[in-house]
């Protein structure tokens, strides 16, 4: 079962696709571009249309989603940790 997907290996973040992600799980997320998968460990619950980080991250460090800068780290976030507005910020304000 895929659980979360991204479109380029050097993303940061991958989007959960399915309901009932859960701290605990080994997560299966398919690398788009490259037709292959990866497995990380959920550290947290994760809903649905939310990210997962791919790689510990630290204050100010920039989010890759699908290829693309889509933020800064403004609390760190470990491999594995839910990913979202607590804890990235956009960089235009």
């Amino acid at each position: 079962m895929i659980h979360c997907v991204l479109h380029d290996p050097r993303d940061s973040v991958a989007v959960v696709v399915v309901e009932g992600v859960a701290a605990g799980m080994t997560l299966t997320g398919l690398i788009l571009d490259e037709d292959r998968t990866i497995t990380l460990d959920c550290r947290q619950d994760i809903p649905i249309g939310h990210k997962v980080a791919l790689k510990d991250m630290a204050v100010g460090d920039t989010v890759f989603k699908y290829g693309v800068d889509i933020g800064k780290v403004v609390k760190p976030i470990a491999r594995g940790e839910h990913a979202h507005v607590h804890n990235i910020k956009t960089k235009r304000w």
